[in-house]
């Protein structure tokens, strides 16, 4: 493991087991005091950040995103301060710390013994989304994660997230979609951050006037299994509770070959993510490159 792996592997560690035990203000003030701090050095992460809102926001003065990048980059603490307090979390704390619109849509789904697919951008806190399912719904359920490096580093994201009561998977290795599948026609809940692919595989779509890649695996998921495809998005207020809205139902189009539905049906969920980032664009937390006009293939996605 390289110097630079290890000092990332343990201020992830120190996160985990101090920022914790630190009363919730204090973490919030902490977490804000960082964010200004990042903002104010004005580094790749909140340049792109401010460059995608540009995207999202095409009408904003440089003043007007200047301001959505620093409230963008409270909004990406408060998610790193709230996730690494998470396994603190009593049950109650968790159950009344996230409310959900027409949340039926999930609820009556899974009644129905039919599997579920959640596709969500990185808005807010997917976690904390998370650990309210499995708290205040009582609801296992199995997503995927990418490999970070170190590896060390993925077993702390694991383990914290199965601590919270999820199956996590790997993004790699090429078993992920079968054991979704299995999943979900048992009647299982999955769950997928699925906003950005720069693979071969993705799916490109019409997001905010610009063209854009997408993941195919939710729309595969729904066609393969006949899982019900919900959007899902998430925004924070000044309280501290997050919301959340249950979009209505992708469905699967009546004609067309697997690749044409799976166009349309990742076409709809770019359309739905859109939605929600533009009513909340900063807790929108894309500090990456994601339309294909700012990637460079002699550089590779950043």
């Amino acid at each position: 493991m390289s110097t630079a792996d290890r000092l990332t592997d343990a201020l992830y560690g120190l996160g985990w087991s101090t920022v914790k035990k630190l009363p919730e203000p204090v973490a919030a003030r902490l977490g804000r005091t960082i964010a200004d701090l990042a903002w104010k050095q004005r580094g790749k992460g909140v340049q792109r950040l401010e460059a995608n809102y540009a995207r999202v926001v095409p009408d904003a003065t440089p003043e007007r995103l200047a301001e959505l990048s620093r409230a963008g980059m409270r909004s990406y603490l408060r998610y790193w301060m709230e996730s690494f307090r998470l396994p603190a979390w009593s049950a109650e704390r968790v159950r009344s710390g996230f409310e959900a619109k027409d949340l039926h849509h999930l609820t009556d789904g899974l009644a129905a013994g039919r599997g579920v697919i959640l596709a969500l951008p990185h808005l807010a806190n997917w976690d904390l989304a998370g650990a309210w399912v499995t708290t205040a719904l009582r609801t296992p359920f199995t997503t995927v994660a990418e490999r970070l490096k170190p590896e060390t580093l993925y077993d702390r994201f694991v383990a914290y997230r199965e601590g919270l009561g999820m199956e996590v998977l790997p993004h790699s290795g090429g078993s992920a979609f079968g054991t979704l599948a299995r999943r979900l026609r048992d009647g299982g809940l999955v769950c997928l951050v699925a906003d950005r692919d720069l693979s071969a595989s993705g799916v490109e779509v019409d997001f905010f006037g610009e063209r854009a890649r997408m993941p195919a695996g939710p729309a595969l998921l729904a066609q393969q299994t006949g899982a019900l495809l919900l959007p899902v998005t998430l925004w924070y207020d000044d309280s501290p509770v997050m919301k959340g809205q249950v979009h209505p139902p992708v469905d699967v189009p009546g004609s067309g070959t697997r690749a044409e539905k799976t166009s349309v049906m990742t076409q709809a969920l770019a359309d739905a993510f859109a939605s929600g980032i533009a009513e909340h664009p900063e807790d929108w937390h894309m500090l990456q490159r994601l339309w294909l006009a700012d990637l460079d293939p002699a550089k590779g996605p950043s």
